[in-house]
This record gives C-alpha cells, sequence and structure tokens, in this order.
C-alpha cells in the first residue's frame, strides 16, 4: 500500500509520516509519499515540496492508495479571510486531485467542534449526530465547509471513499489554540448556569487513529470518525489538576463582549468559538472503539501536558499579552472578570496609541 501525507513536515503529518515509516500493522506500507511546502526530516519517504492549493497536486498521486490530508491551517494568528481560504483550497485541491489520479481514499481532519457546544448537549454526544455548527467566518466554519466538501465529493466521485477524522481539542508540544491560551490565563472563565466539560485529544493519539483508519479500512456512519480520549473530565477536576481558580460571568456578557473585541481585532476568536470553552462538546468516539483502536492518553494525563506545554506567556480572552498589558492588569483589576475586560480595553487604547 502507497500512503501520501500532506503537511507531512510538521505537526500531525509529521507524526504520522513517522507512524508509518516504522510501526509494523496488519497491512504493510510499501511506500510513504510525504508532500509538504518544505522537505521534513523523516528519512524513508519520498518527498515532495509543493504547495497543496495548486492543481499540479495531482502528478504526485499517481500511484497511491490513501491520501491523507493534515496541511491545514489552525493557528490563532492567521487572519480569518485569508485561513478560510487556504482550508478551502487546500481541501478542495486535495480532493480533485485525488479523483483524476483514482485514488480510492482520502483522510481529512476537522474537529469535534463540528458538532457544537451547548448549554442542553447530551454528555456524551453521538457521533453520528449530523454536525451543528454553521459556517460562519471562525475556525468551526472552516471544519464545517471542509465536511460539506467531503459529502460532495463523494456524491460527485462514487469510486473515492472520503473518511473524515474529527479529534476533540488537540493537545501537544508546541501547540499554540485558544484552548492553551485559555489555561494561560489567571482563571478559567466560565458562563452562569453551565459548567464544561473536558474532553482531549493528544496529537500522538490522532496520529495513531490516522494510522489505524489508513491500516484497517475503517470508516464510520457518514465517513465521519470521532477521535479523543474516553470519557470527560468535570470542571472542578479540571481547576484542581491546573491548580485554576474560575470566574463566572453573565452568557450575554462573556459573549458579547468577546464578540465586540474581536470585530475590534483585539481578541483572536469570535464568540461562537468561546462556547467550546464553556459549554460542554463531548463525543463518544464509539466507532473506532468497536473497530479495536483504543487511545494511548486520558483526559488527566492530556491536561497535564497541556499544562506543561504552556508557552509562559499570559493571555486573557485568547490574547497573548505584552508586558505593558501584563502591568495594566496587575495594577488596575480588582477581579478575573475585571481583568479581562479591562486588560482587553487596554490593548485597544495602546494599539490606537501607536498608531497615532
Amino acid at each position: 500500500m502507497v500512503v501520501a501525507v500532506t503537511g507531512a513536515a510538521s505537526g500531525v503529518g509529521r507524526l504520522l509520516v513517522q507512524r508509518l515509516l516504522t510501526r509494523e500493522g496488519s497491512r504493510r506500507i510499501a511506500e510513504v509519499v510525504a508532500i509538504d511546502s518544505r522537505r521534513g526530516e523523516a528519512d524513508g519517504a519520498v518527498w515532495h515540496v509543493a504547495d497543496v492549493c495548486d492543481p499540479r497536486l495531482a502528478v504526485l498521486l499517481a500511484g497511491v492508495d490513501v491520501l491523507v490530508h493534515t496541511a491545514d491551517d489552525r493557528s490563532l494568528e492567521t487572519p480569518p479571510r485569508q485561513r478560510r481560504a487556504h482550508n478551502i483550497r487546500a481541501t478542495q485541491t486535495v480532493l480533485t486531485a485525488a479523483a483524476a489520479q483514482r485514488v480510492p481514499r482520502v483522510v481529512l481532519v476537522t474537529s469535534t467542534m463540528v458538532y457544537g457546544a451547548a448549554p442542553d448537549n447530551d454528555v456524551p454526544l453521538d457521533e453520528t449526530l449530523p454536525f451543528q455548527s454553521e459556517p460562519e467566518s471562525s475556525l468551526v466554519g472552516d471544519f464545517v465547509e471542509i465536511e460539506e466538501l467531503a459529502a460532495l465529493a463523494r456524491r460527485a466521485h462514487p469510486g473515492l471513499s472520503v473518511t473524515v477524522l474529527r479529534p476533540a481539542p488537540l493537545v501537544g508540544p508546541g501547540m499554540d489554540t485558544l484552548l492553551s491560551r485559555h489555561f494561560s490565563a489567571p482563571r478559567l472563565l466560565t458562563v452562569k448556569g453551565s459548567a464544561p466539560k473536558w474532553q482531549f485529544c493528544h496529537v500522538d493519539d490522532l496520529a495513531s487513529a490516522l494510522d489505524f483508519v489508513i491500516r484497517t479500512e475503517t470508516e464510520g456512519k457518514g465517513g465521519a470518525l470521532a477521535v479523543g480520549c474516553d470519557g470527560f473530565l468535570e470542571h472542578e477536576q479540571v481547576e484542581e489538576i491546573a491548580q485554576l481558580r474560575s470566574f463566572e460571568l453573565p452568557a450575554d456578557l462573556a459573549f458579547g463582549t468577546t464578540q465586540r473585541l474581536h470585530r475590534v481585532g483585539i481578541t483572536p476568536a469570535p464568540a461562537s468559538e468561546l462556547k467550546f470553552l464553556v459549554y460542554p462538546c463531548v463525543v463518544d468516539c464509539a466507532a473506532l472503539r468497536t473497530a479495536g483502536w483504543r487511545p494511548a492518553h486520558d483526559n488527566v494525563e492530556v491536561l497535564r501536558a497541556l499544562l506543561d506545554h504552556r508557552s509562559g506567556r499570559p493571555a486573557l480572552v485568547g490574547r497573548n499579552l505584552g508586558r505593558k498589558e501584563v502591568t495594566i492588569t496587575a495594577a488596575g483589576a480588582a477581579g478575573a472578570a475585571v481583568a479581562a475586560i479591562g486588560t482587553a480595553v487596554a490593548a485597544h487604547h495602546l494599539r490606537k496609541r501607536r498608531k497615532s
């Protein structure tokens, strides 16, 4: 079997290439085709330095049996329009190129965020439920559009099998996400009347699940499989492990303030993504479990890894703070809620002052 991996030089793509090259499995991997904008370090793979958005990608897929696409952009620092353009264009190119070269199988990666976060969500959610999130200008909106492209490709190319893996919030070395910044704040935000339920996915487990799906041809109902730790943590457990206290705000204030700050460029994520930090979104990974896959990490281990891998930079409302902002917060805030909003306002004034 010949397997191609986009985004092979870093992140989960790099971990997957390493597993495919070194691990003995039920199906032998004859060749690994590694595709990225730069050459990675994995020896033994056939490397191609290429733009995953370039239609000439199809030339590199001759003879490939499975194509795994991990070259997406999840950075908080990329402008939303630029990120959306890349993620959608890359997915379209991958699916079109695979169909043109008659690649039998494509595997995409989105997130359990497509199920939506809500105070009345079942815990856990059934992974076969249709996704609930809206295709808005947020990272979860990117995932929704990617899933819609996958569904379209299944209809347009009956000979192409498209599997989507939906990991729970990802944790791993060097990952800078809204989740990691949430745990870099002085306190954890909660909203009145609801408590988060916490489920994570270690990047090593996502690579393991991708490897399992490649070798076993496991596919869930509708071509989607949830990936994550078994079960979940209550918010009180998370507070104890993280040694962080929480502060509570009314939902309207928390989401309204976040959205306004995002609109003027102070916070990197819109209010819709904040919901995943304050409302439950726990998914039962039943299909992979039934097929025989198990995560190597539990939620406690992954939370501790998240805490260990924090950048050391304080953050509030998803925003990394500069030295002046930290000073303003420490000097002027009477409580964590005031700190979050006060720091954001101070940052806005600092930005305006620099422009003037």
